[in-house]
């Protein structure tokens, strides 16, 4: 009939206006909305437009400038970068902004040291006998050996447990034992046991001062040693006294300071003639971070030393050069300080050793 709308046969099931309605059905929820449509990848050409210049009905869209790479990098891609980017970024900001002192860090810079010469009050007095020499002045009743560095009982503090004291303890006792009481470090020219208590930073300037380098720092400010063409030990047991303490320096960092008198009996070399005393007080100040605790070193943080008699204007920088028995100092001080007193004033310059000091009673 003229006008009909529909093939005789009817509309085919399953597409829009069908026998079934099941085409209406499935598509009349589906909006296809402008952003949709330009978010297609895919473009169909128009009738007109593949009759004058295409041969296939579609084509890819070019992306936006921009839009490539995005498309390439999965979100999970951008995500997962962001995240190292932040995590690296903090890194360095926490890094910066550290509050505490790293246990690397505590050997930075050299030890502060200061050797201080004293000079005798006329002749040096000397003894044949070297016990005599020991056992009758005010060195009496001082320790012999490493058995005169007591160390006080350990205990913990808040950050530091008594084990990780203990050891503090023990190291500096080592470190004093090497660089003071030893004979082949004091005459022999042995100094690796002196070394090996130190970590790598500290172990360099320890060979530049020995070395004679004019460094930052002297050898006299990490250990005691002579002019061996000058003099030798009378007795290789060196008497001792002073106490240790130990504290907190910061909350990673453990402090044991020391202050101790050693006293020394020596002779000129090759020699049977009279020995004399040579006394050197040290203030020393160690510090410990966990690093070190768990290497078994130590951190020279500081040497403070009298010792005499000497002449006033000897060099210090590299050993003493004691005045043995008979001889004296072409320089007098007047100002007398007390050696063997552990709270002695410390001149700047030379001081003067009080009268009767590592002398023998009459």
């Amino acid at each position: 009939m003229a006008g009909q709308a529909d093939p005789p046969e009817g509309v085919p099931e399953g597409v829009p206006g069908g026998a079934s309605g099941a085409g209406d059905e499935e598509y009349r929820s589906i909006v296809f909305d402008e952003s949709f449509v330009n978010a297609a990848r895919l473009q169909e050409f128009s009738a007109d437009e593949r009759l004058t210049d295409h041969t296939v009905a579609v084509r890819d869209r070019e992306p936006e400038p921009g839009l490539a790479l995005v498309r390439a990098v999965p979100k999970q891609g951008l995500a997962l970068a962001m995240i190292i980017l932040l995590a690296f970024a903090a890194a360095i900001y926490l890094g910066a902004n550290n509050p505490y002192q790293s246990p690397r860090s505590l050997a930075s810079g050299r030890p502060a040291g200061h050797a201080v010469a004293l000079v005798p009050d006329g002749e040096v007095p000397g003894e044949i006998d070297v016990e005599e020499l020991f056992g009758t002045g005010p060195v009496r009743e001082f320790g012999v050996g490493a058995g005169g560095l007591d160390l006080p009982d350990p205990h913990s503090t808040e950050h530091f447990s008594r084990e990780q004291v203990l050891t503090a303890l023990t190291l500096a006792k080592e470190y004093l034992t090497a660089s003071a009481l030893n004979p082949d470090v004091l005459v022999g020219g042995v100094y690796g046991d002196v070394r090996q208590l130190l970590g790598e930073e500290q172990q360099r300037q320890f060979d530049q001062a020995l070395g004679g380098d004019a460094g930052p720092s002297w050898a006299t400010d990490w250990l005691v040693r002579f002019d061996d063409e000058r003099v030798e030990m009378a007795d290789p047991h060196v008497r001792v006294s002073g106490v240790f303490t130990f504290g907190e320096a910061t909350e990673d960092v453990l402090e044991i300071a020391g202050r101790h008198v050693f006293v020394y009996a020596l002779r000129a070399p090759g020699e049977l003639g009279p020995a004399s005393l040579f006394g050197v007080q040290r203030e020393v100040r160690f510090l410990f971070g966990k690093e070190e605790l768990r290497d078994r070193t130590v951190v020279l943080r500081q040497a403070d030393t009298l010792a005499g008699p000497m002449a006033c204007e000897v060099d210090l920088s590299l050993e003493f050069h004691p005045l043995l028995a008979g001889e004296s100092a072409p320089q007098q001080v007047s100002a007398g300080i007390d050696l063997l007193a552990l709270d002695a004033d410390r001149p700047v310059l030379c001081g003067a050793l009080t009268p009767g000091e590592l002398t023998v009673d009459r």
